[in-house]
């Protein structure tokens, strides 16, 4: 049997400056499961790391801000916490960008894998300057 090489992952650089979270989390969905290349295949992981920067001033449109929320639960009864997106993005801009694109991803043993090769800050400093990363708008 010949062993496939495996060769190091591009890295893309995204700026999320007045980007819609949405349009943002499909693109980086599409990278990171590498939906863009010619040889996809659901079941291999093929995709590119993605380096997004300038999280905190992320675009969501409509009533968005107040009307969604996020929610977890402690396993308690009463311990529901429901945070508005508004306080999400002023709290862990991060978290946002994240959640956003792990719901474009597909349910399966591979989403972990995925979202590994998923860095967010929420400014413009990143530590990743040595890997060359490609800059998309």
């Amino acid at each position: 049997m010949s062993e496939e090489k495996k060769q190091p992952i591009k890295w893309y650089l995204l700026d999320a400056k007045d980007k819609i979270l949405g349009r943002l989390a499909v693109k980086i969905a599409e990278i990171i499961m590498g939906k863009h290349k010619p040889d996809y295949a659901p079941h291999i992981l093929k995709g590119e790391g993605v380096i997004v920067i300038n999280a905190r001033q992320v675009k969501v449109t409509g009533e968005k801000l107040s009307q969604k929320f996020y929610r977890h639960y402690s396993g308690y009864p009463g311990g529901l916490k429901k945070i508005p997106l508004s306080e999400m993005l002023a709290k862990k801009p991060e978290e946002v960008i994240r959640e956003a694109v792990k719901g474009m991803l597909p349910k399966n043993k591979l989403t972990k894998f995925m979202l590994r090769r998923l860095k967010i800050y929420p400014d413009e400093k990143h530590p990743h300057q040595a890997q060359k990363p490609i800059l998309i708008g």
